[in-house]
């Protein structure tokens, strides 16, 4: 049975030029009745050629995607594109407005809710509408992250894996093309309730990316995006000016469970190596500090995988199963 989603928009797909408007999905909270939460969206159409999707600030603490993108809209000419751009620069608006990762109207990350219920929590209806009514108008994808208040990643495109062959190339060569430093297959344990996850289902050609994080803006990690948005573009044939894809580096992979590192305790986390640091499974990787009892020896977290340091905890303060660390290791499978 097809669902159905109450979100209604003010731009139409199928019109050609450049519109801007909103998707509006009705929303009744205790201070407006007959109120909606509102998305920004645009839409660039011009002549033939295929349909990507853009989709910045899935998290409310992730800003490079959301800066990239609006500068996207703003700036783009219909006239140099040949097909279709549908740009949602603050996909989680409820959590861009406030600045956290989770929304702060239900409290549930959209990144977990996929493919979304149009009949659920704002999250959930905002995921269906991507998953059912924005997805099957496109032939590709690029969901743009990073690491957001808690964690500092290196800026890398991301692999979602395809179990197709000939899908899992497509999502290969355009990761490549975007052309961020580092290229990872990331495949969140398994997790199919992500953005990229329930595209790679629809079928769509998918690209992620982790740029920095932090909860800052990283100079370096918007001009990777900021490039690598035209990048993709012109793999896919939206414009011209091809880059050549670099051939010479490591396709890394987040490779299980083994690969993050977690906090034991209830204290402050001081990490031993920074981020792109050569580490062996068995080394020390930090300790947790226990700040009201001076005389507790700290202790000590151990590297379960060889690789590199990808991601770092942000904030010093950790409780058992926080992340402090996730490793990357160069990558043992066959994406041929």
């Amino acid at each position: 049975m097809t669902r159905r989603s109450t979100a209604y928009m003010t731009v139409d797909f199928g019109k050609d030029g450049k519109q801007v408007g909103s998707v509006n999905i009705p929303h009744s909270p205790h201070s407006d009745a007959w109120g909606a939460t509102v998305l920004p969206i645009a839409v660039v159409k011009n002549g033939t050629g295929p349909t990507l999707i853009l989709s910045g600030g899935n998290h409310g603490d992730e800003y490079e995607g959301p800066i990239a993108l609006g500068e996207l809209i703003r700036d783009i000419d219909p006239g140099a594109i040949q097909g279709c751009l549908i740009v949602l620069p603050a996909l989680n608006i409820p959590a861009v407005m406030a600045g956290t990762r989770t929304s702060p109207v239900d409290g549930l990350n959209l990144n977990r809710t996929y493919p979304g219920n149009p009949e659920g929590t704002i999250s959930q209806q905002i995921s269906a509408f991507m998953n059912d009514v924005v997805y099957p108008h496109g032939d590709a994808f690029l969901d743009l992250h990073s690491g957001g208040s808690s964690l500092d990643i290196l800026p890398s495109a991301i692999v979602e894996p395809a179990l197709d062959p000939a899908h899992q190339k497509r999502n290969v060569e355009a990761v490549l093309a975007f052309d961020a430093p580092l290229t990872v297959v990331v495949s969140n344990l398994g997790e199919t309730r992500t953005s990229t996850a329930s595209a790679v289902r629809a079928g769509l050609t998918t690209v992620g990316t982790e740029m920095g994080g932090g909860g800052t803006v990283g100079l370096e990690a918007l001009a990777i995006c900021r490039r690598g948005i035209h990048n993709v573009l012109a793999h896919l044939g939206l414009v011209e000016n091809k880059s050549a894809v670099r051939e010479d580096r490591t396709l890394f992979e987040v490779a299980g469970s083994q690969s993050y590192v977690l906090a034991s305790g209830d204290g402050v986390f001081e990490p031993f190596h920074a981020n792109g640091t050569e580490i062996s499974a068995g080394q020390p990787a930090g300790r947790v500090h226990f700040l009201d009892d001076p005389m507790r020896l700290p202790a000590e977290l151990i590297y379960r995988q060889d690789g590199i340091v990808y991601a770092r905890r942000q904030p010093g303060r950790v409780k058992p199963g926080n992340c402090c660390i996730v490793v990357a290791s160069p990558f043992q499978g066959d994406l041929a």
